[in-house]
């Protein structure tokens, strides 16, 4: 009797990878994208939604009208789905012609029957999506491949989004990838501010990893959830429905304004202050706004300086810091190196920021950490208190007119492979848990009462006082504070010498002994040498 052929299970990656390709080489990257990740909305969605009904069954026996209503749902952060929207329903017509008109009346349904989702899904996507029938029905079929009960992950959901979030920006254009910050410079800002509760903000969200992760640190530490909130804005329309479905699926209760918006021309939380910020705003944006519109901006008042119109670097810090408490905000945010020793408005307003002591640790990281960029970027802490206080249970000391200096540039050894098509992959670095944990304890200890927990290191880290920074003309650059090695001065040249002579006496000596040999060789066999 012939054996049967063991079969192979099918990883999570395989399948999404699957899922990605079921509509290659059909519309553009973002249509395709956004039809992979609301397809996965639906089906999380819909699982949700049975697992909710499921309970009120076994409750009430059959479901009586009175339970048909949204908010016997919204209330345990499940959506409400008519029939025709249910996840179950789009299976089973999988295969019909109009399947395409079916998932866009779905969407559009969902929407209709949940208000918090306003805005939120892509609409007549499939019916304009170029896509045959049967690639549609492929990517269902894949879509639905995706269950707990076949894949045995902690938090399913929150691994799906973030792969499709994590390759359709290493696959995408420098723009395009602006809408995804990598996880790990995120949890890096999350576990620098600790927002552990209060208001998170975020003013150039993108698909929400900000917001995610602020979460998840909240997790981490055994805190609780119902103690922060999340607010923010995006310009971009398509990245704002993307951040609203992966907070959305996720269950995460937020307010990015009824509408996508630029943060300069319209902000959506003008009257709001906040507890934390964590951000990553676009590097370098030019024409920002009219030059005529800053002289009345509230944000740019009381500075000394104007951002120039030329570059938002600047225009970001000083937005940031017009939305944090003033007696103890704190930012973590991302900038591009240059805004270290900008020439010009941006020097004046530098100076201003060092002078006001706002900047409490600037963090250079290691090259190459973006997908569509290979620069090397700043991370900021901007806080608005750092005189000694006790903050989340830890006593620091008063670091007036201080700063810390930290060169990560040298930690670029682990690098992550991120498989964006068919024979074509990215390489990136990416910062370890324990990095993470590193970076922590040394700006930690750096914060607390206890002196013999920190100590400068050069080559990494250096605490400066602001006396020394005017000395350097206001520059940020950590490379002007941190002690720099010079390795050569380590080498004994005349030891160093004396082994390179004696090695290459011995190779001069084997030389000549092989030489011989063949000699020998050749005059073995009758052969003459001249």
């Amino acid at each position: 009797m012939a054996k049967k052929a063991a079969v192979k299970e099918v990883t999570l990656e395989t399948t999404l990878w699957n899922c990605r390709v079921a509509l290659r080489g059909i519309g553009s990257t973002e249509k395709n994208r956004d039809a992979v990740i609301g397809l996965v909305f639906l089906k999380f969605a819909g699982d949700k939604f049975e697992k909710r009904r499921a309970e009120l069954v076994e409750q009430y026996g059959e479901i009586p009208a009175f339970l048909e209503k949204v908010s016997f749902y919204n209330a345990v952060n499940v959506f409400y789905l008519k029939e025709t929207a249910r996840w179950s329903y789009i299976v089973n017509h999988a295969g019909d012609n109009d399947i395409a008109v079916i998932i866009d009346q779905a969407m559009a349904d969902i929407e209709g029957s949940n208000p918090p989702l306003k805005g939120a899904l892509p609409q007549n996507l499939f019916a304009t999506l170029g896509a045959s029938k049967s690639a549609i029905k492929s990517l269902i079929d894949e879509v639905n491949n995706i269950t707990e009960k076949r894949f045995q992950e902690e938090d399913l959901i929150g691994r799906v989004y973030e792969y499709f979030l994590q390759v359709y920006a290493a696959a995408g254009t420098k723009e395009d990838g602006e809408f995804y910050t990598p996880a790990s410079l995120v949890k890096l800002i999350a576990e620098m501010i600790e927002p552990y509760s209060g208001i998170v903000y975020d003013p150039c969200c993108g698909s929400g990893g900000m917001f995610v992760q602020s979460l998840k640190f909240v997790d981490r530490h055994n805190g609780n959830r119902q103690n922060i909130s999340v607010i923010g804005q995006e310009s971009n329309p398509d990245t704002w429905r993307l951040c609203k479905m992966n907070l959305a699926i996720r269950g995460i209760s937020h307010n990015l304004g009824e509408k996508n918006a630029s943060t300069f021309t319209e902000d959506l939380h003008k009257d709001k202050k906040v507890d934390y910020i964590m951000a990553n705003p676009p590097f370098n944006l030019k024409g920002w706004r009219a030059e005529d519109e800053l002289r009345e901006d509230y944000r740019f008042q009381n500075w000394q300086a104007m951002p120039p119109v030329a570059n938002a670097n600047y225009a970001w810090i000083l937005h940031m810091i017009s939305k944090l408490d003033v007696t103890h905000g704190i930012a973590g945010f991302l900038l591009a190196n240059g805004a270290l020793n900008a020439d010009g408005a941006e020097y004046e307003l530098r100076k201003e920021l060092l002078e006001k002591d706002k900047v409490e640790a600037i963090v250079v990281l290691p090259r190459d950490m973006f997908y569509t960029t290979d620069i090397s970027v700043t991370m900021w802490i901007v806080n608005m208190n750092k005189k000694a206080g006790i903050v989340n249970g830890r006593r620091l000391r008063d670091r007036t007119e201080e700063v810390l200096f930290m060169d990560l540039r040298r930690w670029d050894a682990n690098i992550e492979e991120i498989v964006i098509d068919k024979g074509k992959k990215k390489k990136k670095t990416v910062l370890t848990d324990e990095q993470i944990a590193e970076i922590k304890k040394i700006y930690n200890n750096w914060q607390g009462t206890n002196a013999n927990l920190y100590s400068n290191v050069p080559e990494l880290c250096q605490s400066v006082k602001l006396e020394e920074i005017r000395g350097k003309n206001y520059s940020l650059a950590p490379s002007k504070y941190i002690e720099f090695i010079d390795h050569d001065l380590d080498i004994d040249y005349e030891k160093e010498m004396a082994r390179i002579q004696e090695e290459m006496k011995d190779i001069l000596k084997a030389e000549r002994q092989s030489q011989a040999m063949l000699e020998d060789a050749f005059r073995g066999i009758g052969y003459g040498i001249d």
